[in-house]
Order: structure tokens, then sequence, then C-alpha cells
């Protein structure tokens, strides 16, 4: 048998702790051909992030601790190369992108200079390595790329600066990719594209492609195996299509159970009158008009979803309501008064009814609190809600209601998961008991089973005390399973509205029809249909 590209041997690694070692990787073996794209699925705390640090020898030592195993590539164990030897591999021959590309680009670094240092630190010249930046960031999608790349990330969206890692990690044109959740938080048209030119430069090059993640429909529309780690352990393998429909273990068939996109769809109803009525809302930036003319109503009670790609309006709508922006116009009735002409004195005791929960938990909770301190802040606020005496109680109690446990009252943000920290933000929203919660992603960066965990939280809150919800999403089987209505977003516009069925089911616009074509869904044969269905739309 020909010898793999890559083969990972019973692989263990550890951590030592404050709170002891947490055995994170515990003797698991898989490998990766030339030209095959190997998925590692799992939940957060799988040990898929960690085997793929490993790999590229970016594990900290200590805390951690390769404690067994040989990872082998074209036969030669990198576990015993020293570092001259793997700083010649390590980008060369294996390159890696993250899952926030925000976190790993120099702020302080035009784009261009940061993809050609790739390149000039294994031996290109400078006039070579800028002519190949030139020519990848044209390859991966990036608009003129002549003036972007004199640009810094921050000027760059979500969906660009993913594509930039992509040209960064593909400027030595290596043998293996590891993508470690390269499409997370995406948008479902942009994260189309970026699985379709993984697939293309894959296809072009070779290479093999190792692709971490915790979504199911990635693993459909992308793998050719798959490999299911949970608690550190390798519990199943095969191909995406076995997996589904014929999955042996209990933790593959729960995380397929959790798979949103298959229930029944709820029924809007119109009748209760609208406690939120929003009439030709605008927002300009000088010349550039980034909501036009925005109108709709919410009733009590009701989920309605904000669907749209990035640039589209979609959180502008919500920080207009919330007033955390001014409008350029238009009005936002609140049970009939206009919250756009409240005085910020008037707005505060209306933000106990109206609450937000933002996309990037990181940025949203605050570094230096605990999270007892960030949940119980809005009762030292509104002092008539809770008295002092009960605040450990009632954080205990909404911990629990997000799948937290009580003794991370007193832990800190940086102490969890990206997926723990949004609930945590959950929490702290629910702390005040509003009327209205404003999700914008709140759930896209969940875990599958998680993620449905808190969306039947926020059903059942929905159900039991009438709150109503703006879903701000890009997981359009989310918002299949939790939307009452949708809007549907473009450049600032609402191009389509209605109840979920018929956006879903009767869909107007062809827009509309390219994001439900772009959507991934777990079932690998309605996800060929789908690839199908999106190729017919792009011709």
């Amino acid at each position: 048998m020909a010898e793999h590209l890559l083969e990972v041997r019973d692989l263990s690694v550890r951590f030592h702790t404050a709170r002891g070692v947490v055995n994170a990787v515990n003797g698991i073996s898989w490998h990766l051909d030339r030209g095959e794209t190997l998925a590692i699925l799992g939940e957060s705390g799988s040990g898929k992030s960690v085997s793929a640090s490993a790999i590229m020898n970016l594990i900290d030592c200590p805390p951690g601790e390769i404690t067994s195993g040989q990872i082998l590539f074209e036969g030669r164990d990198l576990l015993t190369l020293g570092g001259e030897a793997r700083r010649e591999i390590n980008g060369r021959r294996i390159a890696m992108i993250f899952q926030d590309p925000l976190s790993h680009l120099n702020p302080v670094y035009p784009v261009g200079w940061q993809i050609a240092e790739a390149g000039m630190a294994h031996g290109e010249s400078r006039h070579d390595a800028y002519a190949r930046t030139l020519e990848l960031m044209r390859r991966v999608g990036i608009p003129e790329p002549d003036a972007a790349m004199k640009k810094y990330p921050h000027q760059f969206s979500g969906g660009q600066r993913q594509r930039l890692m992509i040209a960064m990690a593909l400027v030595l044109k290596p043998d293996i990719l590891i993508a470690d959740e390269p499409t997370t938080a995406l948008d479902v048209t942009v994260q189309a594209e970026v699985l379709s030119l993984l697939e293309e430069l894959q296809e072009e090059t070779g290479m093999g492609l190792l692709l971490i993640t915790h979504d199911l429909g990635v693993v459909a529309e992308a793998a050719d195996r798959a490999v299911v780690m949970q608690g550190g352990r390798i519990v199943e393998t095969g191909t995406p299509r076995e997996l589904y429909h014929n999955a042996q273990h209990p933790y593959t068939r729960k995380l397929l159970a959790a798979a949103p996109g298959k229930g029944a769809m709820r029924q809007a109803d119109e009748r209760p009158a609208p406690i939120l009525q929003v009439r030709g809302l605008t927002k300009s930036y000088g010349a550039f008009t980034a909501l036009k003319c925005a109108d709709f109503d919410l009733r009590a009670g009701e989920t309605l979803a904000v669907v749209g790609e990035s640039g589209s309006g979609k959180s502008t709508v919500a920080r207009l309501i919330l007033r955390l922006e001014e409008a350029s116009g238009g009005e936002a009735l609140w049970k009939g008064e206009d919250l756009l002409k409240k005085s910020h004195r008037q707005m505060a005791p209306l933000r106990r009814q109206l609450q937000m929960v933002f996309q990037d938990p990181t940025q949203s909770l605050a570094p230096h609190m605990s999270v007892f301190e960030i949940i119980s802040e809005a009762w030292a606020i509104h002092r008539d809600i809770l008295p002092k005496a009960r605040w450990r109680a009632r954080v205990t109690e909404l911990l629990e209601q997000v799948g937290l446990q009580p003794e991370h009252a007193d832990r800190y943000p940086h102490q969890f998961s990206g997926g723990q920290r949004q609930r945590i933000a959950i929490a702290r929203a629910l702390a005040l008991e509003p009327e209205l919660i404003i999700c914008d992603e709140a759930v896209s960066a969940l875990d599958v089973s998680i993620q449905a965990q808190v969306i039947d939280l926020l059903g059942r809150l929905r159900d039991e005390l009438g709150i109503a919800f703006i879903f701000i999403a890009h997981d359009l089987p989310v918002v299949r399973d939790f939307a009452d209505r949708v809007l549907v977003m473009q450049k600032g516009e609402i191009v389509e509205q209605g109840p979920v069925t018929e956006i879903f089911e009767r869909p107007r616009e062809l827009y509309t029809q390219r994001l439900l074509a772009a959507g991934l869904d777990a079932d690998p044969d309605v996800q060929a249909g789908r690839r199908a269905a999106r190729l017919a739309l792009a011709g």
C-alpha cells in the first residue's frame, strides 16, 4: 500500500493546569492522502484543534505535553525533528488557516506585506514574493488586489479576511493545508465561496486538506472522509454518507439529531397587535446609505429573522432600534412611542425591555469582570428588579438555563471557549427579563448540540414569557426552525419578507433563492442537490 501523505498514530496530548491534568487527546490515529479532504468533526473540547496544533508544533510545552504517538509526514516523524527541520516544513510543506483571521493578521502591517513575508521568510526574493502575493489575492477573489495589498486587516470584511488567510497559507504551495473552522460565522454565500475556493485550489495543486469543523453541513459539502471526536478520542470514522445514513456511535447520532433545518416550520400568527413598528428607517454615512427605508412589524412573542450577506444592513437595523447609533430618518415605534425621538435619559428605563446579544462575546464581555459581576451588573443599574441577597441564586439559575455550571460564576471570560462566552452573553440579556431580545448572530459560533440547546431555550422563553426576538443570522437551517417570519436584506434594502414557510418554500426573489441554495445541509444527498441548484442559479 502506498504511503499516506500524513499519518497520525496513537497521539496523546495533555495539559497541566491549576485544576489538574487535562487529557485533551487520547490515543488517536488517522491518515490523510494526497488530494483528499479529511474532516475532523466534533464539538468544543473534543480535541480536534489540539491535534492540529500538534501537527504544526504549536502546543506550548509547558503547560502542554505530547505524551505518546507519531505524526508521520511522508514517512518522517515530525515529533522527532529539530527546530530547523520543522521550520522547513511548517508553512512550506504544511500550512494552516485559523478560525478567527482578525486575531491572526497583524493589525499594524498592510496585508500585502504580511502575505509576501511568508515567502520571503523561506528565501523568496521581495519581487517574486510580491508578484506571487498579487496573483494569490486575485485568485482568492479579493477586489482590486493592487490597491488591497496596501490596506490593513480592519479594512476588509470577515469573508475577505478569511480569503486573505487562505492566500497567506498558499504562498509556498503546501502539500497539506489545515483549515481550522475556516467558515465559522461567515454568511452562507461567502461560506459556499470559501469552500468552493478550497476545492478548486486543491484540484489545481493536489494538496491534502485537513478540515476541522463542528458543522455537519461543511462535512457533507466538502469532505471525502470524516473522523468524529468526543472527549479527546475518535469514536467513529467514515464517509459523510456513511455517517449520516448509518451512524454507529451514540455521539454521532446525537450530533446528527441536533442538526437544524429538519423540524416543522412555525406558522406565523398575524392576530396580535405589533409591539414594534418600523417605518422608513434609514441610515447614511456621508454619501453612503447603509439602510434604505426599512419597513416591518414585530408582534409580542414573535421571532422575526433577518437574513442577508455581510453589508446588507442587518446589524444596522438592530443598532438603530436600540439607539446604539442614531438613525438618519424614519421611526421605530415601541408600543406606540418613537424610540428614535427619545433622549438618552428617556431611553434608560426602556433598555430593561430591549436587550441585545452581540455577535462577538469576546468584545461584548468585560475581561476584568467575573461572570457573576457581568450578569448581576444589570441589577446594580436597575435596583428595583432583584434584592442583592438573591443575586447569587439568580445567577446560578441563569447559568444553568444556558447550559453552564454554577461554579462558572467566579471565572472570567478568557477562561471559556467562544461558545461558552456566548452563553454567558445570553444569560446577561435574560437577567432583565426583557420583552424583546435582538440576537445578532448569537448562535453562529456554537457547536451543533449547544446551538440546539440555546435555540430550544430561546423558544421556551418566547412561548412561556412572550419574549419577542429579532434574530439576525446567516445560518438558514436555524432560521427555518426558529423563526415565525423572515426579512431578506440585500445592500441595505429589504428585498423580501413574509412567513418562514413562504420564504423557504416559495421564495420570489432570485437573491433569496441564491441564499437558500448556498445553505448547507447535513444530509450529503440533500447537499448535492443544493450544490447543483447553486451552480444552476450562478449560470
